[in-house]
């Protein structure tokens, strides 16, 4: 298995793979400048998720350098018992064994979730989405490079150059033991994993956060948040899609057209409910259906509630289970909204954008999972493990 090498080894092939990124920057880039100019799609979100430019090589070797200085997540104790018989129970954490990625245009991907899998003792099978093919290839043989310079076979790390149909044969007959699947893509995939797969999948799924304005908000923070969110990288699945003014904020109309206006400048299409079209003038959605949408694009819906308790409900109702914040001065209020909101973070006075591995100290993720079981949000090293029983005996029986 691989977690029998040493974890020094393991980090050598981090750093080696860093250093294969920086010396074939120039490369990389280049190829990837043939698929995005292949790509003939509308998708703003998917072109901007295709791009690898230096930001995103920086980001990827960031990653890999954040996580060669993590502690092996293998082996760690986590419960130990002596009975009456003598026996010495434990339990370790332990390997997936083979885990597939399958994803969506973001050659990103490739760097960052099999770095954290890979360091976590485990074989990985990658299937990238077409549009980034030629990129996803270019960086599969960089990994080849870094476990061949160090005597590691290159089946560790396998890209699967499938279609649709080879996709779904593979995932109800595979022609090798696969552990777990983690897609990260839109519902669309998602749910065609989850229809096919025959062994577990932790969901990475859907964004469609919100920051709800509380009465006693900081007005010029509850702005840049909200900014800052909804514009800063669209196509990432912790943007903002839903603001909520809460109706006891004094001057809440004022505060309201002013974050129109804001998003407009910056091309935002806002929508409202009928109370917020009346006040600002912006279209009214035509049916609650919206508030379930995420959107991946300058696009946002903006509501009224009147309450804190009516917020967490009708987030709790319309969300997507990934990010939520507050903005309050009150941490009582802030507390009650973070204790009841049914998602995978929460946040007070802050931007959901912050929702990531890298950001949280992870060193990157493999994805940001919405379900409940195993681990909630960014999964980092830590996470990527599954546990194991050791039992010691000397001739003892039941």
């Amino acid at each position: 298995m691989l977690h029998s090498i040493p974890i020094a080894k393991r980090n050598t092939i981090l750093t080696r793979m860093a250093a294969l990124l920086e010396q074939e920057r120039a490369n990389i880039k280049l190829v990837n400048v043939e698929d995005s100019v292949n790509y003939s799609g509308a998708d703003l979100a998917m072109r901007k998720r295709l791009l690898v430019d230096d930001e995103k090589i920086d980001g990827m070797i960031a990653s890999l350098q954040q996580l060669v200085g993590q502690e092996d997540p293998i082996g760690k104790l986590l419960y130990s018992f002596t009975p009456e018989n003598g026996m010495k129970i434990q339990n370790k954490t332990a390997s997936f064994g083979t885990i597939l990625i399958i994803y969506e245009s973001r050659p990103d991907v490739t760097v960052e979730a099999t770095a954290i899998a890979f360091k976590s003792g485990n074989k990985i099978l990658l299937k990238g989405g077409k549009e980034s093919l030629r990129t996803n290839l270019k960086i599969v043989s960089l990994w080849h490079q870094a476990l061949s310079d160090n005597d590691i076979p290159n089946h560790w790390i396998s890209y699967l150059n499938f279609d649709r149909n080879e996709t779904q044969q593979f995932l109800e007959h595979p022609s090798q033991k696969v552990d777990l699947i983690v897609p990260r893509g839109g519902e669309a995939l998602i749910d065609f994993v989850k229809k096919h797969a025959t062994c577990p999948v932790i969901v990475s799924g859907r964004g469609n956060n919100f920051v709800y304005v509380n009465q006693e908000a900081d007005l010029d923070k509850a702005l840049s948040i909200i900014i800052n969110g909804k514009t800063s990288n669209i196509s990432v699945c912790n943007a903002l899609d839903k603001v909520l003014i809460d109706t006891t904020l004094p001057k809440w109309e004022t505060f309201a057209k002013k974050v129109v206006s804001e998003l407009q400048q910056r091309n935002v299409t806002v929508l409202g409910d009928a109370t917020i079209a009346q006040v600002t003038n912006v279209l009214q959605i035509e049916s609650d259906a919206i508030w379930h949408e995420e959107f991946l694009d300058y696009k946002i819906v903006i509501g009224t509630v009147n309450s804190n308790q009516e917020a967490i409900a009708k987030i709790n109702r319309y969300c997507g289970g990934h990010s939520a914040s507050i903005i309050t001065k009150n941490d009582l209020l802030a507390n009650e909204f973070m204790e009841n909101i049914d998602a995978a973070a929460v946040y007070q006075n802050a931007s959901t954008r912050f929702t990531d591995g890298g950001q949280f100290g992870l060193g990157g993720e493999l994805a940001i999972s919405t379900d409940k079981l195993h681990q909630r949000g960014p999964l980092g090293l830590q996470h990527l493990v599954t546990n194991k029983w050791y039992i010691y005996g000397d001739g003892q029986i039941r």
